[in-house]
């Protein structure tokens, strides 16, 4: 019997979450993507297969705002907020929240609280 390493736990997580998450027009994906050093939000329209916004610590504006480590919580908040400004331009207020087979916990707790603060709905 074999272990899964922690990636192939998390892949298996989204897997199994995706079956049942899906973005439409009306109602869009907030998918998020961690890494070890940044943090990637993405409002994602999966009927057109379109991504209507995206946000993320590698950004020019964010990353040279940022007093902190882009791994960070604190980074995770900005980038948060950045994703739910840029979708309220855009007229977007529910989201559907895909953690992306991560544990809602730290980073992606921290993004999507953000998130919720600055006036998505989800």
């Amino acid at each position: 019997m074999s272990k899964l390493s922690r990636k192939q736990q998390t892949q298996k997580r989204h897997k199994r979450l995706r079956r049942n998450l899906s973005g439409t027009e009306s109602r869009p994906r907030l998918a998020v993507f961690r890494s070890n050093n940044h943090i990637y939000a993405q409002i994602i329209d999966d009927d057109a297969q379109n991504t209507i916004c995206a946000a993320s610590t590698l950004d020019k504006d964010l990353k040279a705002s940022l007093k902190v480590n882009a791994g960070s919580c604190d980074a995770s908040t900005a980038v948060g907020e950045l994703v739910a400004k840029k979708a309220l331009s855009k007229g977007i207020k529910q989201v559907i929240f895909d953690r992306g087979g991560n544990i809602y916990h730290g980073r992606v707790k921290a993004l999507a609280e953000a998130a919720r603060v600055a006036g998505l709905n989800f």
